[in-house]
């Protein structure tokens, strides 16, 4: 793809003085990095020393960590009008799913939309039509929601060949035979979408808990998504592509070390329909997936009537005593503090390699993590601030989603996109995602930790440099850039059947575990039902069995 040069605007062109002179140079904007966890995490692995509880508090649950699946713990505990709870923030409230502002400008940290959920999905539907972003109808099978939240058109497009196409699985200017090829495995999700296993239930469910435990499916879960493209013959390299794009971009991981189950799950189990949208549409907001979580903190506060449920601090030591759960706390900063949280029922809803540095022996619950740890895929979520927007390719229309054909990031999409506005708004956000996924994880870490910001910031603007040039810089006021070092958990080959993550599953006592990791993958409906069947377990309902 050939990079091209574009000359300024007459209006940037007639700027006299020295910020004239600073805008006709091309100046790459020097980045803010932000590792979020990493301190806390670090402290928690090389066994740093603590500081001696300064203060202690009973109450009757305490859940450890403000992600996703911890504020849907505790949101439902509140629903049902449980409210002896506590929250222990953890390094970063709403975690995956944390946003930043500059100025009037929201923008994602982490993940950015929710696709429409399915009828499998009752958690979700029930939190959506509480928040009113279902406006009707949450239990059929195509709910009216918000128009104002269902992303607008355009909602995606394709650069290839120098120009902007609609849609991301290439169909135009292939071999007759590639373009079959595609037809043929579209055709093949729209009857995944309904196949049953021998158990009755889908084949494909969301939450993967509801999916059929049919062995002959099943058996997918042995062999990579690659491997299984090859076995059934599909052989074009824009499908193969197009595949291993949306790998990285849903599990931070190539299509060659993906289990097949989850490659194909990717697209079956997503089935959710909407009265007022299309196929295919999401819902989603300029500051990502933060809005549910601080519709869910506002939900809680709310029925709770104060504040004081959501702890400063992150758990360091948990133990099990003859009363139910002692759980130390720390608060980070310039002289840390300490506190002890004596309750009956602990959640501990953080990944699992953070549990594993907090229980005295995560073996004791089935778990072992030499032998059924997932890998963590490491991420760059990067934020351009930009004052106008960068001059476009022929073709279709900036979009939602903007993706760069064999690009080497995950493309970027645009803040300001969901604003309902006559004309574009004069400042934007272009959130570029970037799985690193071309390294093992450890390696990418290393690299991570140790790159310099500007290695940083060539890494993270790789597709808006192969989309619009060096000349993207001219509009570029302001990079933020997060390095989140253990994203998300991916799902290779084995994850369906490990026994640890079974174990973890079924826990029901002093402790219990909540968190998307537990499904072997991180997106918002497995983190919100794994904290949901929590809360069911401390109210003393029965869950759904994995």
């Amino acid at each position: 793809m050939q990079r091209r040069t574009f000359l300024l605007g007459a209006a940037t062109a007639a700027v006299a003085g020295t910020a004239g002179y600073y805008r006709s140079r091309l100046v790459e904007t020097t980045p803010d990095v932000h590792y979020p966890g990493m301190q806390a995490g670090h402290a928690l692995r090389d066994g740093a020393a603590l500081p001696v509880p300064s203060a202690s508090y009973r109450h009757d649950v305490a859940i450890l960590g403000a992600g996703v699946a911890g504020l849907s713990c505790a949101w439902k505990l509140a629903r049902e009008g449980h409210t002896d709870f506590v929250v222990v923030q953890g390094p970063e409230f709403a975690g995956n799913a944390a946003a930043g502002r500059q100025g009037e400008l929201d923008y994602p940290l982490g993940a950015h939309y929710l696709p429409l959920p399915s009828m499998a999905s009752t958690h979700v539907r029930e939190m959506l039509a509480d928040f009113g972003i279902i406006e009707r109808g949450a239990g059929e099978l195509r709910p009216y929601y918000d128009e104002s939240i269902l992303v607008h058109s355009p909602q995606e497009r394709l650069l290839r060949n120098g120009r902007w196409e609609d849609a991301l699985l290439p169909m135009t200017g292939l071999p007759d035979a590639d373009v079959a090829q595609h037809r043929r495995f579209l055709a093949l999700i729209d009857r995944l979408h309904t196949q049953a296993g021998n158990d009755g239930r889908k084949v494909f469910s969301i939450p993967i808990a509801l999916s059929s435990h049919d062995p002959a499916w099943r058996a997918l879960d042995a062999m990579t998504f690659k491997q299984w493209l090859e076995r059934e013959g599909y052989t074009s390299p824009a499908l193969h592509w197009y595949l291993n794009y949306c790998c990285r971009d849903d599990y931070g991981a190539q299509y060659d070390v993906v289990s097949a189950w989850a490659g194909l799950h990717y697209f079956a189990s997503r089935d959710g329909h909407a009265a007022n949208a299309g196929e295919g549409a999401v819902l989603t907001w300029p500051g990502g997936l933060a809005a549910l979580t601080d519709r869910m903190r506002d939900a809680i506060n709310q029925k709770l009537g104060h504040t004081r449920w959501l702890l400063p601090g992150t758990a360091v030591r948990v133990n099990e005593t003859p009363g139910g759960t002692l759980t130390t706390c720390v608060t980070m900063g310039a002289a840390p503090d300490a506190y002890t949280l004596q309750t009956r029922r602990t959640v501990c809803a953080m990944p699992l390699f953070v549990a594993q540095r907090i229980l005295p022996d995560i073996r004791a619950y089935g778990y072992d993590p030499a032998a059924h740890a997932s890998p963590h895929a490491a991420w760059l979520v990067s934020n351009f601030v930009l004052e106008g927007y960068p001059l476009e390719a022929p073709g279709e229309p900036l979009s939602w989603d903007n993706v760069v054909y064999q690009g080497q990031a995950l493309g970027y999409v645009v803040s300001t996109h969901q604003l309902l506005r006559v004309t574009r708004s004069p400042r934007t956000v272009f959130t570029a995602y970037h799985a690193l996924s071309g390294q093992q994880p450890n390696a990418a870490r290393q690299w991570l930790a140790t790159a310099s910001p500007q290695d940083l910031r060539d890494e993270a603007a790789a597709d808006l440099v192969a989309a619009y040039g060096r000349e993207f810089w001219r509009n570029a006021r302001q990079l933020d850039i997060t390095v989140r070092g253990h994203a998300m958990a991916s799902p290779v080959c084995g994850y369906l059947s490990n026994p640890g993550l079974a174990a973890l599953r079924d826990v029901d006592g002093p402790v219990l575990f909540a968190h998307a990791d537990l499904s072997g993958y991180s997106v918002f409906e497995e983190a919100s039902w794994w904290g949901v069947v929590a809360a069911g377990r401390i109210l003393g309902g029965k869950p759904a069995q994995a």
